[in-house]
């Protein structure tokens, strides 16, 4: 598959196949996150697969009422992405910018590639972001130097998901200075 065709392809998936994950495949989008860019190469990101159907259960709970809950538990797989605290973004120790930690912005670009090289391999993904940050962390084990940032339910999709509109380019790209005319 092209790169733009699956950019322009892929889309959120919250119903998955009863169908498990060949490693090789699973291996293969863990790999995507392994050679994603970070800051200074970092690499800040730590990612707990989960797979077994009661800590799904449990992960489901802390997402409540969010569209995606019900993927929680029928994909076969969850990528759970968590970043060291103070770790990108820093140089000896110092915040390098006046953005802080860039650990949200490694561990997006990390879940992007994850996302695309899943739907390359023909399935379907769906980022989650609104849930309870800190039962994840205790559901896991994560350690308080760690920060959980999205869950991504991995699996064969059920059903085809559908385009949303999109700004026009005009709308949001600027040249040499912004501006909104």
């Amino acid at each position: 598959m092209e790169m733009m065709e699956a950019i322009f392809k892929r889309r959120s998936i919250r119903h998955f196949e009863d169908k498990a994950i060949p490693e090789p495949v699973l291996n293969s989008v863990l790999e995507a996150i392994q050679w994603s860019p970070s800051w200074a190469n970092t690499q800040c990101w730590e990612i707990v697969v989960v797979k077994d159907t009661s800590v799904k259960e449990r992960l489901q709970e802390a997402v409540g009422r969010n569209p995606a809950s019900k993927a929680m538990v029928q994909a076969p797989v969850v990528l759970v992405f968590c970043y060291t605290k103070n770790r990108s973004g820093f140089y000896n120790a110092q915040e390098s910018t006046i953005l802080g930690d860039w650990g949200m912005f490694d561990l997006g670009i990390a879940t992007q590639s994850a996302a695309l090289a899943a739907h390359d391999a023909g399935l379907g993904t769906v980022v989650v972001g609104l849930f309870d940050h800190r039962k994840v962390s205790d559901i896991l084990g994560v350690p308080a130097e760690m920060q959980v940032v999205s869950m991504l339910p991995l699996g064969y999709p059920a059903r085809d998901g559908k385009a949303p509109p999109r700004r026009a380019l005009a709308d949001f790209v600027h040249t040499d200075r912004f501006s909104k005319e």
